[in-house]
């Protein structure tokens, strides 16, 4: 393995981002047609006979599916652009959540005896 840094095009995978995106609007048209009945008789001859009023199932669930698409797409967009490249490569070995230390400070939760010490400990 050699010790190249990835490019930023490596680490954030596009691809894999437009295929996230594109299976919750996938998911989110089917939810949408299975929950107005659009697969029933009933709609399907309401549509054929011109009395659906407004939107059909199927046109809604296009819709709905590419406002889920673009909506995910927009969402994880702007979460990989809060990630600086650098950081995803560094190791970390403390929590995530808690403050940098300071250079020269020690932790709070340090419990190791001085040398100096005087109470013989």
């Amino acid at each position: 393995m050699t010790d190249e840094k990835p490019t930023r095009r490596e680490i954030l995978r596009p691809l894999h981002l437009v295929g996230l995106a594109l299976a919750a609007g996938v998911f989110a048209t089917v939810v949408t047609l299975v929950s107005t009945g659009a697969f029933t008789s009933r709609v399907n001859l309401a549509i054929a006979n011109g009395t659906y009023e407004g939107l059909t199932p199927i046109g809604l669930g296009l819709v709905i599916g590419g406002g889920a698409f673009i909506v995910t797409l927009l969402g994880l967009s702007m979460l990989m652009l809060a990630v600086d490249p650098a950081d995803v490569t560094k190791t970390v070995d403390r929590p995530v959540l808690y403050d940098e230390p300071e250079a020269g400070t020690t932790d709070a939760g340090d419990t190791t005896t001085d040398a100096s010490d005087s109470s013989g400990r």
